[in-house]
């Protein structure tokens, strides 16, 4: 018998510019995707409910309905956690948050290279399939699992995006110390950077669930330095 390869990564992209989706789904498939598409909105969220992809490619701007709205159901509703990378002609800071904050794990401003769309997606889904071992991390009363990602505070689930869940795991496996801001970029994205303020929006979201709604706060910004998570309330 000969051996079984692995499958080339799926990828689903809902694009609603028949020209910009053929280029796209082209230098997708070009480069060893399996690519399937959709034209607006409901169609894909539809697919990327039921279907199994390695990752998403999502216009914001969709008819029926918009890609943030999309991104929202897929991850609150649905509670699936497929990558997603969002494209839109809106760039400004802003957006990229508004993105983020609703569950996307990178944002990419139109126009692009086509190899910085390919280097981002190849990012993202190295970084969802690599192993993750079994444990439990605890500090106060905030508790990750490692393995079914389950993440607690006071007994309440918490809901967080897949890049939030990864900055999370890094961070309280180093607690209580620092880690670097380069540290965390490099461990979640690889080589392949993201811009200045993708880190800094994912922070920003990840603190808004764990910290905002309870006490004592937990994740910090160390000045020129990183961030940690720690209960700063309790001695070394």
């Amino acid at each position: 018998m000969g051996e079984t390869s692995e499958l080339p990564p799926r990828i689903l992209l809902v694009e609603d510019d028949d020209q910009v989706a053929t280029t796209i789904g082209a230098m997708l498939e070009s480069s060893g995707y399996r690519v399937d598409r959709a034209g607006e909105g409901l169609r894909g969220l539809h697919l990327a409910i039921v279907g199994d992809y390695d990752a998403i490619v999502l216009d914001v701007l969709l008819p029926g309905l918009d890609g943030m709205e999309l991104c929202r159901k897929l991850r609150k509703d649905a509670r699936k956690a497929t990558p997603v990378l969002m494209l839109s002609v809106r760039g400004s800071t802003d957006d990229k948050i508004d993105g983020l904050w609703i569950g996307a794990d990178d944002y990419l401003a139109k126009p692009f290279a086509a190899k910085e769309l390919l280097a981002r997606l190849s990012a993202l889904i190295r970084r969802d399939r690599r192993p993750v071992s079994t444990e439990v991390l605890v500090v106060n009363d905030l508790k990750l699992e490692t393995r079914t990602l389950r993440a607690t505070r006071a007994g309440c689930e918490l809901a967080l995006s897949p890049i939030c869940l990864k900055l999370l795991t890094i961070l309280m496996r180093e607690s209580p110390h620092v880690v670097k801001r380069a540290d965390l970029e490099r461990e979640v994205w690889g080589a392949e950077l993201p811009g200045s303020d993708t880190l800094r929006s994912h922070l920003y979201n990840l603190r808004q669930v764990i910290d905002k709604p309870f006490d004592p706060p937990l994740l910090h910004t160390i000045h020129a330095a990183g961030y940690r998570i720690a209960d700063l309330t309790t001695p070394p």
